[in-house]
């Protein structure tokens, strides 16, 4: 009998689970170790932070859901991981054996990088909000409220060395088409701060016409904007940030005036993860092979952003490339195939399809994105806009959360996504 144990029980981890539960035999045994006992919906996140959904809608328990498809769950941090004894160090001073181990645990976030900035509650000390998590756009939600009854400027964008873009366009808009429905947008400049070189490029070095796109929609909804940004340092009520050109040099020094302010920041690799001996870059990414397993450690896995994806390109603000949610599916479908060809006493063959597909809300409408491969040049690089993204998206999250509930295996890209985007047979 085998032991699987995966580490976290985000986007990646709980459909890691779900997986291996099902190719696996009965007598291997699956656990997930989570620090929380709640899965989070990511992609709903900016939704949250403006009070168009609530915790209750986007998370789930995680132990029940589990329970009844026979996977056993332990909600604790994991404080160190020993390769060599093939163990997991618990908060708490317990410990937890495995056969293999499947890390998912996402990213940590690296607001210390930027003084000033992270979290404006929970005695975290910076003056910027995040929605990377729950609590943090429910931080926003609280202070956003605030906001409304004596409204002013808005900052909104990516710090050096981020590299999930998406959500900050979303939230760009989403803001812009909330104050809008209450009549406020008048009274709100926003400014959109980013790392990236140019609008549009995501960390992917564009897709299709993102550029040309994201820009106009910028102008049509009066949004300012910055790039090649890297933001030095935030006070309270005010982000400094040196303007760069194409050669890194800068060109203008910026302070700009807030009263409300989501960065999202740059990702590092979760400290037990990152302390383990030449498994990770410099940044604390797992460092993997074809088979999304390990290259100093053959029972090790890993799927998701905690993987170390190098930059599409060379930029004057570092910028790192994104994980899709389609990535992620496909690495987390070729873990469980390869640890269960493994135990079958096949080879490993499975490998994921480093594809980009993303969906972003806009308020009112959406973007989509296609980007095969993600790093250019690339066989379909196409970029649309539409309601019929926005609507996407919300029946997107409705049908994600049902599989979470339920435990279902089927790719949800495949299934959904990529109907709805008519492009099956190229992604085939």
């Amino acid at each position: 009998m085998a032991h699987i144990v995966v580490l976290g029980a985000g986007i990646g981890g709980m459909p890691a689970a779900y997986e291996l539960r099902a190719l696996l035999p009965k007598e291997h045994k699956v656990t997930v170790v989570n620090a929380t006992d709640t899965f989070q919906f990511t992609p709903s996140n900016p939704w949250v932070a403006v009070g168009w959904r609530d915790r209750a809608t986007v998370t789930i328990p995680i132990e029940p859901h589990l329970k009844r498809k026979g996977i056993g769950f332990v909600g604790k941090a994991v404080t160190a991981i020993d390769p060599a004894a093939n163990q997991l160090a618990l908060d708490g001073g317990e410990t937890l054996g495995y056969d293999y181990l499947v890390i998912t645990t996402g990213p940590k976030l690296s607001f210390s990088e930027v003084p000033g900035s992270g979290p404006v509650s929970g005695g975290g000390g910076g003056h910027t909000h995040s929605i990377c998590t729950v609590p943090h756009a429910e931080a926003f939600f609280a202070d956003y409220q605030k906001f409304l009854q004596a409204p002013g400027p808005i900052v909104i964008g990516a710090m050096p060395g981020a590299s999930c873009f998406g959500p900050a366009y979303e939230f760009a808009l989403i803001v812009d088409t909330d104050l809008r429905r209450r009549k406020l947008r008048d009274k709100v400049p926003i400014t959109f701060v980013t790392s990236e070189p140019y609008i549009g490029h995501l960390g992917l070095g564009g897709v299709g016409d993102s550029k040309g796109m994201l820009e106009s929609e910028f102008r049509s909804h009066d949004i300012k904007w910055i790039t090649n940004a890297k933001t030095t340092k935030v006070d309270a009520g005010k982000l400094f940030t040196t303007e760069l050109d194409m050669q890194g040099q800068p060109v203008k020094e910026h302070e700009l005036p807030f009263k409300l302010a989501m960065m999202l920041p740059a990702f590092k690799g979760v400290d037990a993860v990152a302390a383990v001996a030449d498994m990770c870059n410099p940044r604390g990414f797992v460092l993997i092979d074809e088979f999304q397993r390990s290259k100093k450690y053959k029972n090790i896995f890993s799927a998701g952003v905690c993987v170390a994806i190098p930059p599409v390109e060379v930029t004057p603000v570092a910028s790192g490339a994104p994980k899709t949610g389609y990535m992620i599916e496909t690495m987390v479908t070729a873990i469980a195939h390869n640890i269960a060809d493994e135990l079958a006493g096949k080879p490993v063959t499975a490998k994921a399809t480093w594809n980009a597909i993303c969906l972003a809300d806009m308020g009112d409408t959406g973007a989509a994105f296609v980007a095969l491969p993600q790093i250019p040049p690339r066989n379909v690089n196409w970029f649309k806009k539409g309601k019929w993204v926005h609507l996407a998206k919300i029946a997107f999250e409705k049908y994600f959360m049902r599989k979470m509930k339920s435990g279902n295996t089927d790719p949800v890209y495949e299934k959904y996504v990529l109907k709805a985007l008519g492009v099956v047979r190229l992604v085939k």
